[in-house]
C-alpha cells in the first residue's frame, strides 16, 4: 500500500512510519524539510514539499493526516492561533482539494484530532458521543474534524483521531517530565484534580494500524487508554516509576501568568474512554499508567 502522512517527521509519525516500513508499505512524507525525512523517518521514505506535488495520476491508497504545529509550545496570540489554524484546518481543507482532484482517491483518511474537543468536562466520562466544547482547543478539534469529514463526499472513509496524552520517552509529555522528575522536582499542577486521557505511544499506533485495516471503520475514535488519572495521579506515578520524591506544587496562579490562555490545557482535563476502539475489538496492550511507565522507562 502508498501511503501519504503528514506530520510524518514528529513524535508518532516516526514509530508510525518504521513500522508501516516494516510491514512492507510504501510511504511519502509531506514535510516543510523534506531533506530530512529520510534520517527521520527511514532512507526508503519519499518526501514531499507541499501538497501540490500530489499529481492527479498519482495514486495514494490511504492518506494518514497528523500535521498541526504543537499547541502549548507558545503563548496563544492572535498570529499563533492562527498559525494553528492553518497547520490544521488550512492543511487539511487543501488535503481534501487534493483527494477531490485525483484520479484514483485514497480508500481511507485517518485525521487527527484530540481529546481537547470536549472542552473542560471535570469529572465526566466522556466516549465518542459527548459534545464538543467551546474554548478555542475545542473549536480548533471541531473545525478540523468537519475539515477532513469533507474526504466523505468522494468516497473516502474517515477515521478521526481523538488523541490523549501520547507517552514516549522520546519526547512529547513524557520526554519533557523526565529530567525534572529525575532531579527530584517532580511537581503536580494547581489542585491536581484535572483529568489526563494518556496512551502508550505502542497502542497508539497500534490502535492506528487497526483502524487502517478495517474498513467499516469511520467517525471519530478516542485513542486514549481505558484508565485516565488525575493529575495528581499521574505525578505521583511517574515519582514513583523514576523512586523519586514529587514534593512540589506549581500554583495554578503562576501558571496563568506565565502562560496565558493556553494554561487551560495543563489546568484543565477531559476523562476519556476509548469505547469505540473497544467496540471495534481492539485489546489494548497498556491500560495501566503504572506498566505504561514500567515499560516505557525500562528500555
Amino acid at each position: 500500500m502508498h501511503i501519504l502522512i503528514t506530520g510524518g517527521t514528529g513524535l508518532i509519525g516516526r514509530q508510525l512510519c518504521k513500522v508501516l516500513l516494516a510491514e512492507g508499505h510504501e510511504l511519502t512524507v509531506l514535510s516543510r524539510n523534506p531533506g530530512s525525512v529520510p534520517a527521520k523517518c527511514g532512507a526508503k521514505v519519499h518526501a514531499m514539499a507541499g501538497l501540490d506535488e500530489w499529481q492527479p495520476d498519482q495514486t495514494f491508497e490511504a492518506v494518514i493526516n497528523l500535521a498541526g504545529e504543537p499547541i502549548v509550545d507558545a503563548r496563544w496570540t492572535a498570529q499563533r492561533k492562527q498559525a494553528l489554524w492553518d497547520s490544521r484546518i488550512s492543511l487539511t481543507e487543501h488535503l481534501v482539494q487534493r483527494i477531490a482532484a485525483a484520479q484514483h482517491k485514497p480508500g481511507v483518511l485517518l485525521s487527527g484530532s484530540a481529546v481537547g474537543y470536549y472542552g473542560n468536562c471535570g469529572d465526566a466520562e466522556l466516549d465518542e458521543s459527548a459534545a464538543s466544547g467551546k474554548d478555542f482547543a475545542a473549536r480548533l478539534c471541531e473545525d478540523w474534524e468537519k475539515a477532513a469529514r469533507d474526504a466523505e463526499i468522494f468516497g473516502v472513509r474517515v477515521c478521526l483521531l481523538r488523541t490523549g496524552l501520547v507517552l514516549s520517552r522520546r519526547g512529547g509529555l513524557l520526554g519533557r517530565m523526565l529530567l525534572p522528575f529525575k532531579l527530584g522536582l517532580g511537581a503536580r499542577l494547581g489542585d491536581g484534580k484535572q483529568w489526563m486521557s494518556w496512551i502508550h505511544i505502542d497502542d497508539y499506533v497500534a490502535m492506528l494500524l487497526s483502524l487502517l485495516r478495517d474498513v467499516e471503520a469511520s467517525g471519530p475514535y478516542n485513542m486514549t487508554a481505558p484508565q485516565p488519572v488525575t493529575n495528581a495521579g499521574f505525578t505521583a506515578a511517574l515519582a514513583t516509576a523514576l523512586h523519586r520524591p514529587a514534593p512540589f506544587i506549581i500554583p495554578a496562579m503562576f501558571l496563568r501568568s506565565c502562560m496565558g490562555e493556553r494554561a487551560c490545557l495543563l489546568l484543565e482535563g477531559q476523562k476519556v474512554l476509548p469505547k469505540q476502539m473497544e467496540l471495534a475489538g481492539y485489546r489494548i496492550i497498556f491500560a495501566n499508567l503504572a506498566d505504561a511507565l514500567h515499560d516505557l522507562l525500562d528500555r
